[in-house]
């Protein structure tokens, strides 16, 4: 059973549109409260956002039997809190059991005391949020956005770009997947025989330990300062040896694993759990064969392994080895994302770019927008995103499409580029590096979540949480706007009113 919101307010509850913030206060908190409230206290915008939540979130449960769940709102809450303040899931816990403001907003009084959640209850209740869900609500706060800001017949002038969001790995190199590989084989392969009393495993805590002293033995020995050709080329064979005793040992237990798997094909595992965990093992074992034949091919035999053929964690296999070619930063381990952001510092679309780079993404992300918010006057993107068909298309969609040429440009081109509506846009494309610092400082710096869905889902999230935010911040001007206008016209007045003594 679960309710959208529960409709009974308790002794000590607070009415949402009740709940007031620190004017003074600069925090992040309070922005992002104040926003949520607004679209709560909003009839329109709160049945259209509860109705999203109710489609998209256990449309097939039943309102009135069964266990309650979490109400929808409370997800909602959750998640964006996280995401804009840059919470782990440990840290969002402690504060919406504890914090007065967050507890409120998620409909709690001062007196219930029964009103504490389980670690594990928020993860599987915000991990219920899809990423579908997430871009309907995140159009509904754009529009939200704009009746606030937008003048009557104003154009929306956007600016597109894309920044890398790493994913939570470790620098890949081929002998340490190998290590990540082998570990999990023999780890699930001692929990798979424990319980059938199989003794196979019983010493796999110093299997993995031998594994990893000759990973780090096939390391230590890349590290030399040999100079002579002699010192060299005996280095050379000491690294082949050191690293094909490490493919040995993991060879032979392998082959122990796949002897353990044949053994246990007609016993009963236990259950779904037990054919999960060989499932596992299978794969595992697929990943450990691809890194030893990666691993002889480079070392033993001196080839060049195809960037194509490599895989850069086994745990996050949608990771890509990304060179953008900034100061400082020789290589990023993740994806890029796409977003696409307007004049009033509110994110229309965003596009997480699986194996694609920006030039072909730009017309479907225009696409896409265009289909959402009709009134696009101008776009603008760095030189990434050009190509000879995107400037064409791109120029058909739009009065204005501000994307600048590689290499050198002919009589028309500079022509148009010099133009005053071009310079105009170009000059204040840089913003949109402001929209991804926010993001970043709010979540997006690197995804912890797991999987491509994981992913995907966190990134919608941050961009909804970041608008959330952007609609509090301007509420929060236009309060203290209020205020200073008061106190020039009203000098002498408090802005409260005080009871006679």
């Amino acid at each position: 059973m679960r309710v959208i919101e529960n409709p009974q307010m308790q002794i000590g509850e607070v009415d949402i549109s009740k709940i007031k913030f620190d004017p003074k206060s600069r925090d992040d908190i309070p922005q992002l409260l104040k926003g949520l409230q607004f679209l709560y206290t909003n009839p329109a915008l709160r049945e259209e956002i509860f109705s999203l939540l109710e489609k998209h979130i256990a449309p097939n449960v039943s309102k009135t039997k069964g266990r309650p769940g979490m109400a929808l709102w409370k997800i909602l809450v959750m998640g964006v809190l996280r995401l804009n303040l840059n919470w782990d899931y440990d840290r969002l816990h402690n504060e919406i059991n504890y914090h007065s403001q967050i507890r409120q907003m998620l409909g709690h009084g001062i007196f219930d005391r029964e009103g504490n959640y389980q670690l594990q209850t928020i993860k599987d209740n915000v991990s219920l949020l899809t990423t579908e869900l997430l871009d309907e609500i995140n159009q509904v706060v754009v529009k939200a956005g704009h009746s606030l800001v937008k003048k009557k017949e104003e154009k929306l002038r956007v600016r597109c770009d894309s920044f890398v969001v790493e994913t939570n790995v470790h620098y890949p190199t081929d002998i340490n997947l190998l290590f990540d590989a082998m570990r999990k084989v023999i780890t699930l392969s001692a929990e798979l025989c424990e319980p059938l009393g199989f003794s196979d495993w019983r010493q796999h805590r110093y299997n993995i330990k031998h594994c990893k002293r000759l990973m780090r033995s096939a390391q230590n020995k890349k590290r030399s300062s040999a100079k002579s050709d002699e010192q060299k080329k005996r280095r050379d064979d000491l690294i082949k040896e050191s690293h094909q005793n490490y493919i040995d040992v993991a060879q032979k237990y392998l082959d122990k694993a796949c002897l353990t798997l044949k053994k246990l094909e007609n016993k009963d595992l236990n259950g779904t759990r037990g054919i999960f965990i060989r499932e596992c093992i299978e794969g595992f074992i697929d990943h450990a064969v691809r890194q030893i034949d990666q691993i002889k091919r480079r070392v033993i035999l001196g080839e060049v392994i195809p960037h194509q053929e490599k895989v850069f964690s086994l745990f996050q296999p949608h990771t890509e080895w990304i060179v953008k070619g900034k100061a400082g930063v020789p290589v990023e381990l993740g994806l890029r994302v796409c977003i696409a952001e307007d004049q009033h510092q509110f994110i229309l679309h965003h596009q997480v770019m699986e194996k694609q780079t920006d030039d072909q993404v730009a017309i479907p992300l225009v696409d896409e927008m265009k289909s959402r918010f009709a009134d696009i006057e101008s776009l603008s993107f760095d030189k990434g995103f050009h190509s000879p068909e995107n400037q064409k298309r791109l120029s058909e969609k739009v009065e204005t499409a501000a994307l600048p040429r590689k290499g050198k440009l002919s009589q028309q081109a500079r022509a148009i580029e010099q133009s005053e509506t071009f310079r105009k846009a170009r000059n204040k494309h840089s913003a949109v590096e402001s929209a991804i610092n926010a993001l970043e400082v709010h979540g997006l710096d690197i995804c912890p979540d797991h999987g491509i869905n994981g992913f995907k889902r966190y990134v919608a999230l941050a961009v909804v949480a970041r608008n959330i935010q952007r609609i509090g911040a301007i509420l929060k001007m236009k309060e203290q706007k209020r205020e200073e206008r008061r106190k020039r016209k009203h000098p002498g007045r408090d802005s409260t009113l005080k009871l006679a003594a």
